[in-house]
């Protein structure tokens, strides 16, 4: 959905209409997603950074393990939501990740 679909063209002059929050909310939400997966990404390196350089400090192996059992969690928790989104489309039929409002 791009920015033009939502304009309403009133004495010449192109003007938003409230239509305009699905352009919004889909690019809020579309930024958050990215941030959120580069921000799993980010940890799980760092993690494994740690556990690397650890040196068999047994403190220090267990924060890296820590920081990439936490990341692999968002990744996990990230997917599960998503398909339980799908599912609930698939049975109800209804679309809930696409947010449209109504005419």
């Amino acid at each position: 959905m791009d920015w033009n679909s939502c304009l309403q063209t009133i004495g010449g002059e192109k003007i938003p209409t409230f239509k305009c929050l699905e352009v919004v909310f889909a690019r809020i939400l579309t930024i958050a997603v990215s941030l959120a997966v580069l921000a799993l990404f980010i940890m799980l390196v760092v993690g494994g950074f740690k556990f690397l350089t650890s040196g068999g400090d047994q403190k220090s192996t267990a924060s890296a393990q820590q920081t990439m059992t936490f990341a692999f969690a968002g990744i996990v928790l990230m997917v599960i939501a998503f398909l339980i989104f799908r599912i609930i489309e698939v049975y109800t039929g209804v679309t809930i990740t696409k947010f449209v409002i109504p005419q």
